[in-house]
C-alpha cells in the first residue's frame, strides 16, 4: 500500500448530547467513505463531549453492546476504519479518556489516555497499555492530547512499528493559528525523532460548558515537515492523502533516521 486516504474531521461536540454528536459523526462516516477515504478520525471524546469536572461521571457512557454494533456496522458498511473518542463509564473507577477503532470484520479496539492533565487528574483514570493497531499493512499508535507532550510515549509507539501516530484533541483556548503554534512546538518533534506520520485534530467551537475548541487539523511527515494543515475553525471534515512511500525514505536514510541507534541499555524501557 503506497498511499492511505484519511479523513480528519474537526468536530463541535457537546457535553451529555451523546445521541446527538454520535448522529454527527456516523454523517461525517458516511461523507468520509464518499470520498474514498481508508480512514475517519475524530477529536478526543467526541461522542460524549469533553468536560474535566464531576459532571463527567454523568456524561460519561459504556462501551457498550448498543455502541459496538452501531460503529462496527457503520465500519462494514461504509467500508471504512473509524477513530472515534469517548469518555468511557468504568464499573469501579473514574471514567477513562478512550479512543475506539472500529474496522470491517475487525472486533472493536481501544485506547485508553495514559497522560492525563492536571486539570483532568481528579476525573480520570489513566490507561496502562500502550497498543499498536493495524489498518492493512500500515501499523499506527493513538495518543490523546496531554500525552503528546511526553517524548517517551511517540518513542515506545515507533518502537512497537507504529508508521503513524493518530492525536485527537480535545485542546480549548486560543485561535486556530495560536494553537498550530503551539502544536508545532512539539508535534513536529515527535514525527522527526521517530520517523513516523503525526495526524492531529482538535475539536471546535463553544461546548456550552464553559470550553471554545479552536479548530484545527494537521498531518507532519515522517522527516519532521508539514505535509498539510487546516486552520478552518469551522466545523469540517479535512482530507489527507499520506504518501507512505516517505517513510521508506526517511528509514532508508542512515542519517535521518535515528530510531536504529538509540541506547535503550541506557534507559528505562
Amino acid at each position: 500500500m503506497k498511499n492511505l486516504r484519511v479523513a480528519l474531521v474537526v468536530q463541535k461536540s457537546i457535553p451529555g448530547a451523546f445521541e446527538q454528536n454520535l448522529l454527527a459523526s456516523l454523517e461525517a462516516v458516511s461523507h468520509a467513505s464518499s470520498k474514498n477515504a481508508h480512514m475517519v478520525v475524530f477529536p478526543e471524546m467526541n461522542l460524549t463531549g469533553y468536560y474535566a469536572g464531576p459532571k463527567i461521571q454523568s456524561i460519561a457512557q459504556p462501551l457498550g453492546p448498543e455502541l459496538i454494533h452501531t460503529l462496527s456496522n457503520a465500519a462494514e458498511k461504509f467500508d471504512i476504519t473509524i477513530l472515534t473518542g469517548m469518555a468511557e463509564q468504568a464499573e469501579s473507577s473514574s471514567p477513562y479518556a478512550s479512543h475506539l477503532v472500529f474496522s470491517p470484520h475487525k472486533s472493536v479496539e481501544r485506547y485508553r489516555k495514559i497522560h492525563m492533565a492536571p486539570n483532568e487528574k481528579d476525573y480520570f483514570s489513566p490507561g496502562n497499555q500502550i497498543p499498536i493497531f493495524q489498518y492493512k499493512a500500515v501499523n499506527f499508535g493513538i495518543q490523546l492530547c496531554y500525552d503528546a507532550h511526553f517524548p517517551e510515549l511517540s518513542t515506545a509507539m515507533a518502537v512497537k512499528g507504529a508508521d503513524i501516530i493518530f492525536i485527537p484533541h480535545a485542546s480549548p483556548r486560543g485561535s486556530s493559528r495560536e494553537k498550530y503554534k503551539s502544536w508545532m512546538r512539539h508535534l513536529t518533534a515527535r514525527a522527526f525523532d521517530n520517523g513516523v506520520f503525526i495526524a492531529a485534530v482538535n475539536q471546535t467551537g463553544d461546548n456550552t460548558c464553559g470550553l471554545n475548541f479552536p479548530g484545527l487539523a494537521l498531518l507532519i511527515g515522517p522527516d519532521g515537515n508539514i505535509v498539510s494543515n487546516f486552520l478552518d475553525p469551522d466545523e469540517k471534515i479535512n482530507y489527507v492523502n499520506i504518501d507512505l512511500t516517505a517513510l521508506d525514505r526517511v528509514r532508508s536514510h542512515k542519517m535521518r533516521y535515528f530510531l536504529p541507534n538509540r541506547r535503550p541499555d541506557l534507559f528505562n524501557k
